[in-house]
């Protein structure tokens, strides 16, 4: 390890910015990505491994920017939407690529009781909530990065505070977001956090994927696997009635691996997929959640998670919005595959818990990974 670290001193000073050679093809590298209004600076990590796959996160949000993934003849294309500059994301976004905090997915009436004590939170979406709030939520605040020292993985682990009370949330929240790619084709994102007060708290990633490449047209034609019998109906706010309705007979059945837009044009509600799976995961072990499949360019994307559910979504509101390389992202340009808790799980005492005491710690894991055939 001594050894380790005197060469990777050497290779700083070599280069002039920070570079994480760790072996065995993997690499970790630190650029700049612009500067937030008060002159703090936001840095990205590229992350590679062997194989030529690329991820870039930057500590702005914890967010997922780019993913390069090789199709069958081994052409790397960017398979999620997102935004080439900072400016883009601070301007205001549909959470391309964010980490969701501190709860993903809606609270109805924006409150919840926990011990007995009425929880206010912030009202962003008419009376309810959603995805953690509008300032303080986890995709619009600056996380401090630590790139990871690890023959095995190239990764950067991402670590923030939310203190008591922000949006509401009581407890002083410590929490880490950890990006790990690996030479398996495998993006792995754990969560992990402990709080100093009884508190809720639900994690996810919110990336946008097109796999015949981020901008090439919608995604009506890929192939989903959802490996879930039920599903949680919603109101017309997509709060959850409480109810577990089973996918069979109904367009939500992907059991069977069918094309997205097979039965799209029957969800006249949500003008498309917007929907939480109920994950076959009930002692939080980490299983196959899902399956997409993009015809053209062979790409193929696995989905596994500790979480029991999971937020299928397809962009159904999304128009003429600039890109990455000047495209422009219209709707049904991207699916989100958003592993979570149940939306409204405080109001609803049957659904699994969301809920974490001081002591305890929170630990959650997905998974995805890419192949081609």
């Amino acid at each position: 390890m001594a050894n380790h670290r005197i060469c990777l001193c050497i290779l700083l000073m070599a280069v002039g910015q920070p570079s994480f050679a760790i072996g065995a093809g993997l690499d970790v590298a630190q650029k700049p990505f612009g500067q937030m209004s008060d002159g703090t600076k936001v840095t990205a990590y590229e992350l590679t491994n062997a194989k030529g796959l690329r991820a870039k996160v930057i500590d702005y949000g914890a967010i997922l920017v780019s993913l390069e993934v090789p199709n069958r003849s081994g052409k790397l294309a960017d398979v999620t939407l997102g935004f080439d500059n900072l400016d883009s994301y601070l301007g205001g976004h549909p959470l391309f690529g964010s980490t969701v905090g501190r709860y993903a997915n809606r609270i109805e009436g924006a409150g919840f009781t926990l011990d007995g004590a009425e929880i206010r939170l912030t009202a962003n979406a008419g009376k309810n909530h959603i995805h953690g709030g509008r300032s303080k939520r986890f995709d619009k605040v600056v996380w401090k990065g630590h790139p990871l020292e690890n023959s095995e993985e190239a990764g950067v682990r991402f670590t923030y505070l939310s203190s008591d009370g922000d949006e509401g949330f009581p407890g002083n929240l410590n929490c880490a977001v950890t990006y790990i790619l690996t030479n398996s084709n495998e993006l792995k994102i754990r969560y992990e956090a402990t709080t100093d007060k009884p508190t809720i708290i639900n994690l996810t990633n919110h990336s946008y994927f097109n796999l015949a490449g981020a901008g090439n047209g919608d995604v009506l034609d890929h192939e989903i696997m959802i490996n879930a019998d039920f599903y949680t109906p919603g109101d017309k706010a997509l709060i959850p009635t409480g109810e577990i309705h089973a996918v069979k007979g109904t367009p939500l059945d992907f059991t069977e691996p069918e094309t997205i837009g097979a039965r799209i044009e029957q969800l006249t509600q949500t003008r498309g997929y917007d929907h939480n799976y109920v994950l076959k995961n009930s002692d939080g072990s980490l299983v196959l959640a899902a399956r997409a499949y993009e015809p053209t360019s062979g790409r193929m994307m696995d989905v596994h998670t500790t979480e029991p559910g999971m937020q299928f979504y397809t962009a159904n509101g999304m128009r003429g919005i600039k890109g990455k390389d000047g495209k422009v992202y219209d709707r049904h340009y991207g699916f989100c595959l958003e592993t979570q808790h149940f939306p409204d799980s405080p109001n609803k005492p049957h659904f699994p818990s969301t809920v974490l005491r001081p002591g305890q710690k929170y630990s959650t894991m997905t998974v995805f990974t890419f192949s081609a055939r």
